[in-house]
């Protein structure tokens, strides 16, 4: 279980939030930060790890749908960051059951203003998978200075023993 947590703007699309009181995440990345982002020729959606600032890309259309297009777009990620598949099963078995809520940290929101600086030097993409692998390889202030592909990558490995 874990929250997603819309700006204002993505907020309006998804639909009323469902967070009543703030409980911890069960996934190994947290909560996961959304934001809608009017790219040359089409809407997205950047979602962003509150653990490891890894960045999915995912289109906006359906928004409603969301919650539920969400979780194979990350597991296209992290496959491509060579994450174990069944390390994969787990962290999106653990999102069957997301509630909606608001941001809720600074920190994040300023490390998705820094994505969307650099989205534009990413764009048009081949596909919006490898403008989030792009974006994941950016040092990131608030976990060190270190890249959230990096990071995700360690965190996952430690999660399931194989580090």
């Amino acid at each position: 279980m874990y929250t997603l947590r819309c700006t204002g703007k993505l907020l309006k699309r998804v639909g009323p939030a469902t967070e009543r009181v703030r409980e911890p995440p069960t996934t190994r990345l947290g909560d996961w930060y959304g934001t809608l982002v009017h790219a040359p020729g089409m809407q997205v959606v950047l979602l962003v790890s509150e653990r490891t600032l890894l960045p999915v890309v995912v289109p906006a259309r359906e928004a409603r749908t969301l919650a539920a297009r969400f979780p194979p777009a990350l597991a296209e990620v992290l496959a491509q960051l060579k994450v174990p598949s069944a390390v994969i099963d787990r962290e999106v078995r653990s999102m069957a059951e997301p509630r909606i809520g608001k941001t809720a940290s600074r920190q994040v929101l300023g490390s998705m203003n820094e994505f969307l600086r650099l989205m534009p030097y990413r764009w048009p993409p081949g596909s919006l998978t490898a403008v989030a692998l792009e974006l994941a390889e950016t040092p990131c202030g608030p976990i060190g200075m270190r890249s959230p592909d990096g990071l995700t990558r360690e965190l996952l490995a430690a999660a399931s023993g194989l580090v």
